[in-house]
Formats: structure tokens, C-alpha cells, sequence
């Protein structure tokens, strides 16, 4: 069996082959000023809020971090890696610590 049917749900990128060229991804009509004030304001409101609410809000907020750095690990230089590693564990660290506040 191919896995290839009328009854299998299509993605916007099922017919990509090979690597992903930067600016075709879905997040590339995102404004990125949009994505840096929704992420400043995710994360004020989380430390405000505080408890496991802002805990929670914080861990929306790694997943969001993990997932770009796991899909951008290759084409990331060493560097790049370890900042965006340190900006993940600190995340981690200040939603650990809301839930103890």
C-alpha cells in the first residue's frame, strides 16, 4: 500500500519535496511584528497573572520556542543554537518559578 488515497487528508505542503527554502514556510505572511507583540503580551500577561495560569501560559510559550528551534536546528549555526537553547531554559526556569511564587 502507497499511503496515497482519495481518503487521506491533504497539508499545504504535502507535494514538497526536499528542504524547506526560507520564506515558503506558513509562517512566512506572518508579520513579525505581530508575532513579537503577541509573544511580548502572552508573556506580561503570564507574569502578572502568576500561578499555574501564567505557568501554563509561559509553557505555551516554550513549546512555541522548542518547535522552532527543532524545525531550525540544522540551519542554525552553534551560536545561534546555544542563545536560543539559553532563551528556552530561561523560559522554562521563570514558569517553574511562577508556579512556586
Amino acid at each position: 500500500m502507497s499511503g496515497r488515497g482519495p481518503g487521506r487528508a491533504r497539508t499545504p505542503f504535502a507535494r514538497r519535496r526536499g528542504p524547506m527554502v526560507p520564506g515558503e514556510g506558513p509562517l512566512a505572511r506572518v508579520p513579525p511584528v505581530l508575532v513579537f507583540v503577541a509573544v511580548v503580551a502572552v508573556f506580561t500577561a503570564a507574569v502578572i497573572l502568576g500561578g499555574v495560569v501564567g505557568a501554563l501560559l509561559l509553557g505555551l510559550l516554550a513549546l512555541g520556542v522548542a518547535g522552532l528551534l527543532a524545525a531550525t536546528w540544522p540551519r542554525l549555526t552553534p551560536g545561534a543554537r546555544a542563545v536560543r537553547v539559553l532563551v528556552l531554559v530561561v523560559l522554562v526556569a521563570i514558569a517553574v518559578g511562577l508556579v512556586f511564587r
